[in-house]
């Protein structure tokens, strides 16, 4: 076994790290966003899962306001470290559009389909 260090991870040029979020229970893919060094080290410590906004250029606990809360239950880092897939426990919405996940626009025969409304 070795000790997890951050730095290890192949951060981009901007600090970040993409972090994909996946439903502990039936495997689905919630969503994908970016964590920054601080973001993966309050998540990793508090249990509950931290991102960097890059729209707001600043940390934000999933849940904090909206009540979806995500919680870590494992962390995984994909084989070239540059990518972190987690599985969490979802309260509520996932995806800022109220919905389960984010993932709800399908590609068919060439044309956008929504295939899943706001909660």
């Amino acid at each position: 076994m070795v000790m997890f260090d951050l730095e290890t991870l192949r951060w981009n040029a901007t600090g970040l790290v993409p972090a994909i979020a996946q439903d502990a229970e039936n495997g689905a893919v919630l969503m994908m966003a970016w964590m920054n060094r601080e973001s993966l080290a309050a998540t990793l410590e508090t249990g509950e899962v931290t991102y960097w906004s890059r729209s707001r250029a600043e940390l934000w606990r999933k849940g904090a306001t909206s009540g979806h809360l995500q919680t870590l239950v494992s962390m995984a880092i994909d084989c070239d470290r540059d990518c972190l897939l987690m599985q969490v426990r979802q309260v509520g919405a996932a995806c800022h559009t109220g919905r389960r996940h984010c993932f709800y626009t399908e590609i068919r025969d060439g044309a956008e389909v929504l295939t899943e409304a706001p909660l």
